[in-house]
């Protein structure tokens, strides 16, 4: 896969918004954005100096692939994730067709909700570390008698609060609605458990377990509640392999576990004070992080990345 730029706002003609750790965002006109997935990884908070090849072009094929089944179950904001496409529709791409192709998505502008929109299947991860502690999650209780790993009876809507720095800070429902209002509270949540047991069912078919994700949502030029961002994804969401699946215990997972195990190594060896900068990565690792993700897309969609700069 081609790498963007390190500039990538130098050479695309268009309105460069912001970087995130992973997209940057242009402005195509005041209904349309221009999403450009990178292959930059970060962990523990902080960006890695390497890139992990085809990590972006997962990351958004993989989020196409969900969108075009979750049409006619959610409004969605994406229009074309096809390079060709989106160069018809936006003419003045043409010359930088190799940045765009497998990690563009052209979509429609909204108006964001300040909130992650966080469904959990299973009790893993930070939600695990406050249960451990306190037997909450967000500060309200949770049945006694968790394991970790285990399933809930029925998904649990955890919301977040979105930080730009640092990490997302769990919140409750109540709080939710004073964020965004009681109505769309509820919409939003009534959606993204809709999503995710869709979503839960499709992958359960292919031998995955989606222990937990986080949606993003928006509100169109019509009000409309509309999904954003990226969509069941390595990055927004814990995947596991069903047959090695056992609770009690952390598990296996298809994203970047190879980087996060190698800098907790690095960490306890006190070679890394887990800031930045961070160590430079072995060329294993970025390779068994970028198997990780190949293997997810192929997993769930059932064919293997496939773009022409592949």
């Amino acid at each position: 896969m081609t790498a963007i730029p390190m500039n990538p706002a130098a050479e695309l003609p268009l309105r460069h918004l912001r970087r995130g750790k992973v997209r940057e965002v242009y402005e195509v006109d005041a209904e349309r954005l221009l999403l450009v997935a990178s292959d930059r990884v970060s962990a523990f908070d902080v960006v890695m100096n390497e890139r992990i090849p085809h990590k972006g072009a997962v990351l958004t094929q993989l989020t196409a692939w969900w969108l075009r089944h979750f049409t006619g179950v959610v409004r969605h904001h994406m229009l074309s994730a096809d390079a060709d496409e989106i160069i018809s529709l936006v003419p003045a791409l043409a010359p930088h067709r190799h940045a765009l192709v497998g990690r563009a998505m052209l979509c429609r502008r909204t108006r964001v909700f300040p909130v992650e929109c966080v469904v959990r299947g299973y009790i893993s991860g930070s939600a695990w570390k406050e249960y451990r502690a306190n037997g909450t999650l967000a500060g309200e209780r949770l049945p006694a008698g968790l394991e970790e790993s285990g399933r809930f009876p029925s998904p649990i809507f955890s919301p977040a609060t979105k930080a730009e720095v640092g990490h997302d800070e769990n919140i409750t429902f109540a709080q939710m609605g004073e964020l965004v209002g009681s109505d769309a509270a509820n919409e939003l949540r009534r959606l993204s458990l809709l999503i995710y047991d869709r979503g839960r069912e499709i992958a359960a078919e292919r031998g995955i377990i989606i222990a937990d994700t986080k949606f993003e949502f928006g509100a169109d030029a019509d009000g409309q509640v509309t999904l954003i961002d990226e969509v069941l994804t390595p990055d927004s969401s814990r995947f596991w392999p069903a047959d090695r699946y056992a609770p009690g215990r952390g598990q296996p997972s298809f994203d970047k576990q190879p980087l996060r195990d190698y800098l907790d190594a690095e960490r306890r060896a006190g070679r890394w004070n887990g800031e930045a900068p961070p160590p430079p990565l072995p060329d294993e690792v970025v390779r068994a992080t970028s198997l990780r993700y190949l293997d997810a897309f192929r997993r769930i969609t059932g064919n293997p990345l496939t773009t022409e700069s592949t």
